[in-house]
């Protein structure tokens, strides 16, 4: 990498920590438009959602259950902070372990075989994570867990570094801020990892796995490596989405939302780490904006996604830059 792209690297990330950090909270503070920081903060998190499943597209396996993760992370959180009092800030690498590991039982079986088979088991994984939710008396039924615990202080050697959500005028500037710093971390996360040896490994396994075994590649651990973290990322994002709502009930996440995990990546482009973020705010947005067509609105959206797909097979990034295959 030449010095000149190390720097319009540099100045493209300086240019987004500013708009996320400073520039869009000044614009609502000006604006009084308080209720957008809850809605970018449910953009920041399903983007974290998507970039999980964004890396399983990397090796080449297609998850369509990521919705799964989200609830599962969710009602863990939930439930340790509501029944056992524990605090948020613990649970929350709790629910995305929780995730992993339960991906990590699921994958150990399922990474081995043909990539159509496990597209055919993510599928339902959303479907029996919401029948189970229903089901376990843990998670209380269909009536769900309400009334959660918002996140407390967060102090050291008496110093109070994040102070408790409640105490602030407006919580979900908060949240927002909780958000987009978890967002921006997953997906420096994720470049980084790329960018490494295993990343490369991962790349291997997408391009031609027996010619990567042949080599020595340990191709099934590397699946379910991958898998793991795009669990964990899932659990992540479905704990801190729980807390904003400060509820969680088996329809909380769906089907459709797997779906959309999905669409994020392609529509943002799958040869991109930032491709998910950039497609879930279009998505987000621009299936608000069709709200507006009335019963119109799906055959509008099926079609612009159908045409986006096919004249931007590499996603709306690749308007930007040219097309390459990530390293």
């Amino acid at each position: 990498m030449t010095r000149m792209q190390r720097s319009a690297r540099a100045a493209a990330v300086a240019l987004f920590l500013l708009i996320v950090f400073v520039v869009i909270p000044l614009a609502i503070y000006e604006t009084h438009r308080t209720d957008l920081y809850y809605t970018l903060s449910s953009v920041a998190l399903l983007a974290i959602a998507s970039g999980g499943v964004w890396l399983t597209f990397y090796i080449g396996r297609i998850n369509i259950g990521q919705g799964a993760y989200a609830l599962a992370g969710g009602y863990v959180s939930a439930v340790l902070v509501s029944t056992y009092g524990l605090s948020f800030w613990l649970s929350l690498p709790i629910a995305g372990l929780f995730c992993a590991l339960i991906s990590v039982l699921i994958g150990l079986p399922i990474l081995r075989l043909r990539g159509v088979y496990f597209s055919m088991v993510t599928l339902v994984l959303t479907e029996v994570a919401r029948l189970s939710a229903l089901a376990l008396p843990v998670t209380n039924g269909a009536k769900g867990i309400t009334s959660i615990p918002m996140p407390g202080a967060i102090g050291l050697l008496g110093l109070t570094i994040v102070p408790a959500f409640d105490s602030f005028a407006e919580p979900n500037a908060a949240f927002y801020f909780l958000s987009v710093t978890m967002m921006t971390l997953t997906f420096a996360a994720l470049w980084r990892l790329v960018n490494s040896r295993v990343g490369h490994l991962f790349a291997a396994l997408r391009q031609n796995e027996a010619l990567a075994s042949s080599m020595g590649v340990n191709v099934p651990l590397l699946r379910v490596l991958a898998y793991a973290i795009s669990s964990f990322l899932g659990g992540i994002g479905g704990a801190i989405f729980v807390a904003i709502a400060q509820s969680i009930y088996p329809s909380s996440f769906t089907v459709n939302d797997s779906v959309n995990f999905m669409l994020n990546c392609f529509l943002g482009g799958l040869s991109y780490v930032f491709g998910p973020m950039l497609g879930t705010l279009v998505l987000y947005f621009g299936w608000d904006l069709l709200f507006q067509t009335g019963q119109y609105q799906l055959l509008i959206y099926s079609g612009v996604m159908i045409l986006l797909i096919v004249a931007l097979p590499n996603g709306l990034l690749s308007l930007r830059w040219p097309s390459r295959k990530a390293p």
